[in-house]
Order: C-alpha cells, then sequence, then structure tokens
C-alpha cells in the first residue's frame, strides 16, 4: 500500500543534526516535518526559523512546515522565503483572523496550502476552508509536545474528513501518536500520509532505513 511518511524533526537528535537529515533522507524518508512553535499558540518552544532554514538547505526532499504560531500572516514571508515551489505551509484556523488571507499568500508563492485541526476543531467550523487547501493535518493529540497518547474520538473526525475529501479536493495526513496500528487502520481508509515521531522512528535502537522499510511493509488486511 502506497502512503507518504514524515519525519518529525523536533524528534531528531540535535547534536547532530546534518547527519539526522542525510540518514533519513537516504533511508528513503519522504519529506520533512518542521514544527514551529512560539510559546504562545501553544504552551511550547520548539523548531525556528533559523532549524528551517539549515534542513532547508541540507536536503532536496521536500519541507512540510507546520506553523504553531498566533497570528502567522504576519510573519509568513519569512518563513516562505527559505523554502522551495511545492513545499507545503500548515496553518491552524484559529490563530489568524482571516486564515484565508496567510492560505493565499502561501499559493501566491508557489506551495501548497494546508490546514492543521486540533482535536478539538470541529470539521464544521473549517467547512469553507477545505475548498482553498490541499493538504489537511489532523492533530490526533493536542499540539505542543511529543509523545503524546492518541485522543480516540479523533477517528471519527477523520472519516467525516475523508467523506469529503474527494468533493473538496484535498489529502489527509495524520499527526501526533502515530503507532503502526493507526497506519495499518487509517491508510486503507485514504489517509495519505502520517508524521513519524517517538512512537515509530525516533529514539530506536536501529538504523531509519531499517525502521522506515519494516513500516513500508506492514500487513494489512484484505
Amino acid at each position: 500500500m502506497d502512503f507518504e511518511l514524515m519525519a518529525s524533526m523536533m524528534c531528531a537528535n540535535y547534536g547532530n543534526l546534518e547527519k539526522e537529515v542525510h540518514d533519513l533522507e537516504k533511508g528513503g524518508i519522504d519529506s520533512f516535518h518542521i514544527d514551529i512553535m512560539d510559546g504562545r499558540y501553544v504552551p511550547n518552544y520548539a523548531m525556528s526559523l533559523n532549524d528551517l532554514k539549515f534542513i532547508a538547505k541540507a536536503t532536496r526532499k521536500p519541507m512540510d512546515v507546520h506553523l504553531m504560531i498566533e497570528h502567522p500572516n504576519t510573519h509568513i514571508r519569512l518563513f516562505l522565503d527559505n523554502l522551495r515551489e511545492g513545499d507545503t505551509v500548515y496553518i491552524h484556523p484559529e490563530a489568524e483572523y482571516h486564515p484565508s488571507t496567510t492560505l493565499q499568500a502561501i499559493i501566491d508563492k508557489g506551495m501548497i496550502p494546508g490546514i492543521a485541526i486540533n482535536p478539538g476543531t470541529s470539521v464544521e467550523t473549517v467547512m469553507e476552508m477545505l475548498r482553498i487547501v490541499k493538504k489537511i493535518l489532523v492533530m490526533s493529540v493536542n499540539p505542543g509536545n511529543a509523545g503524546q497518547m492518541y485522543l480516540p474520538y479523533v477517528g471519527r473526525k477523520i472519516d467525516k474528513l475523508l467523506e469529503l475529501k474527494e468533493e473538496m479536493g484535498f489529502d489527509l495526513y495524520w499527526d501526533g501518536a502515530c503507532s503502526a496500528k493507526r497506519i495499518q487502520e487509517f491508510a486503507p481508509k485514504g489517509v495519505k500520509g502520517f508524521v513519524l515521531g517517538t512512537t515509530l522512528l525516533f529514539g530506536k535502537d536501529k538504523p531509519y532505513a531499517e525502521t522506515l522499510k519494516d513500516i513500508r511493509t506492514l500487513k494489512f488486511e484484505d
């Protein structure tokens, strides 16, 4: 079964970040997921603009940028100017007065517009934006920290979004507590990609190439 795998770089070893990027690239990762946090929209600081710049220069793989910041439109140019056409940028609709303006700025730079939907955000509140964006990042945990527990009620939201994706023209991605069981359950339903963090990818006692191969060869029920 074909699905995309993105490495959550906030979980990487920053003692040798360049090696981490190259090992993940050689191991077959599809893209690099960059979590930018401002300590305001979420109660944590994570990756910075400089981290994004470094990783973007260290690889030709696509960048998958998740902006967990208040009023992203204020600073969106800083991020877009350090990305390439075809990279993805997600914003949280709740973080912006007029999220469609920010999404249009992403589109105008030739990048893929996306929104991230928190566990407590209903599909109904973002319905109009579903026609604008090309990617939906569904948070299965509350954003801000790695290693959290999966919130089971998010599965029903994903089912609802999967019913809309063909009509609205977007792809669906999973972020948070991504286990092999979740991939086996939701990839066959139509979830296109999964962000991998400490649950499956980082902090394991084997090479990334081996881990990624194991994930891509998971068994699925007919």
